[in-house]
């Protein structure tokens, strides 16, 4: 674990290499410092956690906030098999063997949190406590795309992001103006939503982040298990992409102690734009008492 981190609370960005792939992860806090892994979603980095790790980093934690498969220029496969769940879930359990981190407290939005529902519910002995925002329990959220109207049309943009090329062509045109679009309805400055995007420029990149989607297997949704450890969930009223049943019904696939935060009038973009709430949220379930 000394390999990567350093004695002292700056961020330092390593390559952390798991497997056959090499992922830029940010660490900062303390060696001794409970560990806190933040993952990051759709079209985003792990710029997108900016104002909730210091708040955390103020609490006494230390934050690991990975750059994941294909948004790591040293993890992208070529192969879309690769960018199924199965292999999303590896990725971040090989990561804390590579750290030397036994157990984290996890934290999930947009795509990091369907990975962490994921990871928290096949590894439980390697999470503490889970933290996720915007998607709910991967089998809540499998139901609502079968069962509920409002889901399934809020998810239709999934149809578009499914076509190779096709998807590419329009998000990357006009200087990417549409794929920052996306992430600007949260309210950020310019800054920090290029800070976010602008690595997903690059088509190949942009292509490995869509291969998420592309990859995606009904099993792997509806056969996720339930989660026993503590957990909290945020959702928003004001996003468009993830509906209410979904987020409601998520309950049901907790067995630990549970806690549900709805989020008036906040986009999808929870990390950043209600920052503190969720930076409060992580800490009340890091915190010993």
């Amino acid at each position: 674990m000394g390999a990567f981190w350093g004695s002292v609370a700056d961020m330092l960005v390593q390559q952390v290499p798991v497997g056959d792939n090499i992922f830029d992860v940010q660490l900062d806090g303390e060696e001794g410092d409970v560990p806190v892994l933040l993952l990051h979603g759709f079209p985003q980095s792990p710029h997108s956690y900016d104002a909730v790790t210091p708040r955390l980093h103020a609490a006494g934690l230390r934050t690991i906030v990975p750059a994941q498969r294909g948004y790591s220029a040293g993890a992208r496969p070529l192969r879309l098999d690769e960018y199924s769940m199965p292999h999303l879930v590896s990725d971040i359990v090989g990561l804390l063997d590579a750290l030397g981190v036994g157990w984290v407290h996890l934290v999930g939005h947009d795509w990091g949190a369907a990975v962490a529902w994921q990871v928290a519910a096949r590894h439980p002995n390697r999470v503490s406590s889970l933290v996720v925002a915007s998607v709910g329990h991967p089998v809540a959220f499998s139901q609502a795309l079968k069962n509920d109207l409002e889901q399934r049309e809020a998810s239709s943009y999934m149809k578009l992001f499914g076509q190779a090329d096709k998807a590419e062509d329009l998000l990357l045109a006009d200087g990417g103006r549409r794929l920052r679009a996306m992430v600007a309805t949260g309210g950020q400055t310019d800054a920090q939503v290029r800070a976010c995007t602008d690595p997903l420029l690059e088509r190949p990149a942009l292509t490995a982040a869509l291969n998420w989607y592309r990859a995606m297997r009904a099993e792997d949704y509806s056969d996720c298990p339930p989660v026993e450890v503590a957990t909290t969930f945020l959702w928003s009223t004001g996003d468009t992409a993830l509906r209410r049943s979904q987020a409601e019904s998520t309950r049901r696939f907790v067995r630990g102690d549970y806690r549900f935060v709805e989020l008036k009038d906040v986009t999808h973009w929870i990390p950043e734009q209600a920052a503190p709430e969720l930076a409060s949220e992580i800490v009340l379930r890091s915190s010993p008492w």
